[in-house]
């Protein structure tokens, strides 16, 4: 009778005690969306064209990153200093990282990740920024040390770049392996991809166990998908931020970005292929009036078709107010006295994209310049549309070396609008070469100017950054996506 009692008072303690270790076990899991803005063919190598960008944030880790200031902070590189100069780089490794395979992070796997950046093989945009990196020399396993062709002092900024992620040494495909917060599950960008906690990283275990991505498409999609819960953090538009202000349920976050649109006009195709045409084509925009339409008044900056974040050091300061009666002249003087007719390709690929181009078409109407609109598919647009046709263009912020040499250099990977001037290639190598930091100014803002004047891509503003996450999320400061420390952010019950 004792043993019977005794049996059912310590029962319930114990059906309490199993229910709180299964609690223990259930997965922290935040969900996310992938755009499949490559069709499918979304790579796990951080240096490719068609980086699957929205997993490798999470897996790989960079020497150098970037602090809430803007400035170049530790990341896997404790130290670096240069030679008098410029032309050699001394990096220290933090001691004690380790790959998810369990293999030491060294220097030899700077080395390896450096200078793979200009196999031809690759086809790298990359090159574009570090084609100057010579070769690296491992010193000791936690010492690596840069050399240069050219001296560069901002070597830096370049390394911040958010493809130059740490590879172990003799990496191939599929790639995955890195010493980043989340480790590689399983990998389908058309379908569903799944990453699990990193337990070993070197700056603490992530607070998340899991984040699956689903590929989706359509930004509106991605939209509905938020609003039904079905994803925990997505981008967000002007237009779409009411859905979710002052919803118990939400987070909406705004943050200063360098991130801009753009419509790059093909330079190597007739007739833009007259800088008269180009410049027509750019200076009919009432480029205030577009910022107010698309990103509200204080949520960004009129910008000159200079892709240079307002922050930075080297941005030069132009106006550029809507002028119609100068648009129509260049159009004259370049034989189309009557206007012109254009076609613009855009995709409902990024909250904003297809709006943009809307806009575009309605405000250059009155130089003459008649915009006929094609919405293509948001799968495979960067493959199948950008850098072959008038398009609608993205792109975050990058240093000011890093985006006037990749986006718009003569031979460069990235080149949107084939733009090519020998004088503007010639600016950016002695900004380079210069160790004076206001000579190198002067000479970026030579190169700007000529993009205002000759170049082939409309950049009408910079638009602070929106996103909207699941009220249950925690740990993410209002930055860029880029500079997100993922293994602080967690979820709630």
């Amino acid at each position: 009778m004792i043993r019977q009692l005794t049996a059912r008072l310590l029962a319930p303690p114990l059906v309490i005690f199993m229910m709180v270790a299964g609690a223990a076990q259930a997965e922290t899991v935040m969900r996310r969306a992938n755009d499949l803005s490559f069709g499918g063919s979304e790579s796990l190598d951080p240096v490719s064209a068609n980086r699957f960008y929205e997993v490798n944030d999470l897996i790989y880790s960079r020497l150098i990153r970037q602090d809430d200031d803007g400035r170049p902070a530790p990341e896997l590189a404790q130290t670096w200093t240069a030679n008098d100069t410029a032309t050699e780089w001394t990096l220290t490794l933090q001691p004690g990282v380790t790959f998810h395979d369990g293999s030491a992070f060294d220097a030899a796997d700077v080395k390896f990740t450096l200078e793979r950046i200009k196999d031809p093989a690759l086809e790298s945009p990359v090159t574009d920024v570090l084609g100057m990196i010579e070769g690296v020399d491992v010193v000791d396993p936690l010492t690596a040390r840069i050399r240069l062709s050219t001296p560069h002092a901002g070597l830096p900024l370049l390394l911040m770049d958010y493809r130059v992620r740490m590879l172990p040494e003799g990496a191939a495909e599929p790639y995955g392996i890195g010493t980043g917060p989340f480790k590689l599950e399983s990998y389908d960008p058309e379908s569903t991809t799944i990453l699990t906690a990193n337990d070993t990283y070197w700056e603490g275990a992530p607070k998340l166990d899991r984040i699956e991505f689903t590929a989706i498409p359509d930004s509106e999609a991605r939209n509905q998908a938020m609003l039904g819960g079905q994803i925990d953090y997505n981008g967000l538009t002007r237009d779409q931020e009411p859905l979710y202000v002052g919803n118990p349920d939400f987070i909406v976050q705004s943050y200063p970005a360098g991130g801009w649109f753009g419509i790059a006009f093909q330079a190597n195709q007739p007739p833009l292929d007259d800088s008269r045409v180009r410049k027509a084509l750019r200076i009919a925009v009432d480029r205030s009036e577009m910022l107010a339409l698309m990103a509200g008044e204080g949520n960004g900056i009129v910008g000159c078709d200079t892709p240079v974040m307002a922050s930075d050091p080297f941005r030069a300061t132009l106006d550029c107010p809507q002028d119609i009666a100068g648009a129509k002249a260049l159009l004259a003087e370049a034989g189309f006295p009557d206007g012109i007719d254009i076609e613009v390709f855009t995709a409902d690929l990024e909250p904003g994209m297809v709006q943009y181009a809307e806009v575009y078409q309605q405000q250059v109407a009155k130089a003459g310049i008649r915009v006929k609109l094609t919405l293509a598919p948001s799968d495979g647009y960067w493959d199948d549309v950008w850098m072959q046709k008038n398009a609608v263009t993205s792109w975050g912020q990058r240093p000011a070396d890093q985006i006037l040499n990749e986006a718009y250099r003569t031979d460069a990977s990235w080149n949107e609008s084939h733009f090519a001037s020998a004088a503007y290639d010639a600016l950016l190598d002695q900004a380079r070469a210069t160790l004076d930091i206001d000579k190198a100014r002067d000479l970026y803002v030579q190169a700007q100017e000529i993009l205002f004047n000759e170049g082939g891509t409309l950049i009408a503003y910079q638009e602070n950054g929106r996103r909207v996450m699941s009220s249950r999320v925690t740990g993410i400061k209002p930055q860029d996506e880029d500079y997100i420390r993922w293994h602080l952010v967690g979820m709630t019950e």
